[in-house]
């Protein structure tokens, strides 16, 4: 397993998951929920976003074998959708609608869909078809951590970046994802023929 351990592909995976979940780009919707007295804590967000992207990460091949999809089918899928979130985030558009009825903000939107949401859940499985496990592992886990990072300071990290500076890392990391999707396409659509 270690023999595995590749600090390339850690930092690929780790850039990867670190624009899809766009903690520094939910910063805003954050600020949003405390400031309408909705309690966010750091601490239950990261540890319940880590138990369902790891368990996803070791469970979404069994779920995916009950509905006799591939992983090349689904890295193209997961490339597509990628390619929409990096649309959203270049675009200033919204695609995906986070709505829902539960009214609790550390579980809905802040976990669910957020930091653990469908884009997350397919980069997960897209990017197991081009790296070792244990380096989206270490990634993943090196997310988390950031994450939790983020929304424990989420009021400094904004007065340190400030608005131009969220924005910014925003439209960087949009035009990161674009290139991943794209790359992911490419790679495995070849396999499907």
């Amino acid at each position: 397993m270690f023999k595995e351990l590749n600090l390339i592909e850690i930092t690929s995976a780790f850039l990867v998951l670190f624009a899809v979940i766009d903690i520094i780009g939910s910063i805003p919707i954050i600020i949003n929920l405390k400031q309408r007295g909705k309690d966010v804590n750091a601490l239950k967000a990261t540890l319940i976003s880590s138990a369902l992207l790891f368990g996803f990460f070791y469970g979404g091949d069994l779920m995916l074998q009950l509905f006799h999809v591939d992983i090349g089918s689904f890295a193209v899928a997961g490339a597509l959708l990628i390619f929409l979130m990096s649309l959203e985030m270049l675009l200033d558009v919204e695609i995906f609608k986070f709505s829902g009825p539960i009214q609790s903000a550390t579980l809905v939107p802040l976990v669910f869909p957020l930091l653990a949401g469908a884009g997350a859940f397919t980069t997960l499985l897209s990017l197991r078809a081009q790296y070792a496990s244990v380096n989206i592992l270490i990634a993943l886990a090196l997310n988390m951590l950031w994450v939790y990072f983020v929304v424990s300071m989420t009021d400094k990290v904004q007065t340190f970046l400030g608005q131009g500076g969220i924005y910014i890392t925003r439209k960087f990391f949009g035009i990161i994802l674009l290139a991943i999707a794209v790359k992911l396409f490419t790679t495995n659509i070849q396999t499907l023929f």
